[in-house]
């Protein structure tokens, strides 16, 4: 441990873009975290998008992809000068260890800095069938995560993915929760919202939201339904609240920043996926006290936060009647909602930043020691 003493630690992360998502806030949480208390950290994407987060001042931001000069037609070719690309940035950079994010980051980490002599930690974010899924990528996950320093996963479930020897270098680590969402539980007359926020996309199934509430819009009139996000399916989810004729009622704001703020006083916060990892966003809502129905999506993480009926509710994925029906009961009895959301507001303690954030450090560093 004498060489971290005696020289500044250099971090690398590795995603494809900073686009507004879970495991994206993720890695720029960790990033902050780590610039702020003295590393070096470099962030390396693949692109740079329109609706990013922001990266703290210190992080250096390194782009991967290869320019529009020196792409061809043959993907071939444009692998390959990608892979040289980011091997480059590994030898100018000379990070003291990688942390990857996703699918193909994870094998282009690994692949790229072979032989370099720099650890390399893998991160799965979601549902490991999802996250790799051809059949090449997972028999290629399989196997080269076994030449990974330590692979990251998401919930018990997700180790059964991976052979023996990935297994053994593998460790369950909480997604760190920005401060914001650290706040006294309000209590307060709640507004009469039922929230849901995520990416708007297919996997997200808000769908199954809208048209389990329209099923009940009119019995409970002075309720909104409001999804935050934004993403290839709002202006269909948008078509088919017009269709039910409840655009009074359904509003689709699209990405917003103070998302703590908006859901701060809502009544009922909803997680609708087919699949995810462990959402930072059910764990941001239950964190600040908010009654929350989700559905038991695979791999297991919102199973591995909520205990049914005490802290929240699970409900079966696509679902609509369940989720109706779940709706209704949490509205028509507000006790109910409050006291599953006190009950929620006890997992404050487990994910405090100072918790979670050491937890990582304290990994990362130990690869280093390793090496």
């Amino acid at each position: 441990m004498r060489f971290m003493m005696e020289k500044q630690i250099h971090i690398a992360m590795l995603i494809g873009a900073l686009t507004k998502g879970g495991a994206e806030r993720v890695l720029v949480n960790l990033a902050d975290y780590f610039a702020e208390k003295g590393y070096r950290v470099t962030m390396v994407t693949q692109y740079q998008k329109e609706n990013e987060y922001l990266l703290n001042e210190k992080v250096k931001r390194v782009i991967s992809d290869i320019s529009q000069e020196e792409t061809t037609g043959n993907r071939l070719v444009n692998f390959k000068r990608r892979f040289r690309k980011l091997r480059n940035i590994w030898k100018a950079e000379r990070p003291d260890v990688i942390l990857s994010f996703i699918g193909k980051n994870n094998m282009m980490a690994i692949l790229t800095s072979r032989f370099l002599r720099i650890p390399v930690a893998v991160s799965v974010r979601a549902e490991p069938k999802e996250e790799y899924y051809h059949t090449w990528m997972r028999f290629m996950a399989r196997c080269l995560f076994a030449w990974a320093d330590g692979v990251i996963l998401q919930t018990r479930r997700c180790f059964d993915f991976f052979p023996e020897k990935v297994r053994r270098k593998a460790i369950i680590l909480q997604n760190p929760v920005s401060a914001v969402f650290f706040r006294e539980r309000y209590e307060g007359v709640r507004e009469k919202t039922i929230v849901a926020v995520g990416r708007v996309d297919e996997n997200k199934n808000h769908e199954m939201i809208i048209r389990a509430f329209a099923e009940i819009a009119q019995e409970f009139s002075d309720y909104k339904l409001i999804i935050y996000g934004d993403g290839e399916c709002r202006k269909k989810l948008m078509e088919l609240v017009e269709e039910k004729k409840l655009s009074e009622q359904v509003l689709l704001p699209g990405s917003i920043d103070n998302v703590a703020d908006a859901i701060y006083k809502a009544h009922i916060f909803v997680l609708s996926s087919n699949s995810e990892g462990v959402p930072n966003t059910l764990i941001e809502a239950m964190v600040m006290g908010l009654a929350v129905i989700s559905t038991d999506c695979p791999c297991g993480g919102p199973a591995d936060l909520i205990e049914n009926g005490k802290n929240g509710i699970l409900t079966p994925v696509g679902d609509i009647a369940s989720m109706r029906e779940h709706l209704r009961s949490l509205l028509a009895d507000t006790q109910m909602a409050d006291k599953l959301g006190i009950a929620a507001a006890g997992m404050a303690k487990t994910y405090r930043p100072e918790h979670v954030y050491g937890g990582w450090e304290k990994f990362l560093l130990s690869l280093l020691k390793n090496r």
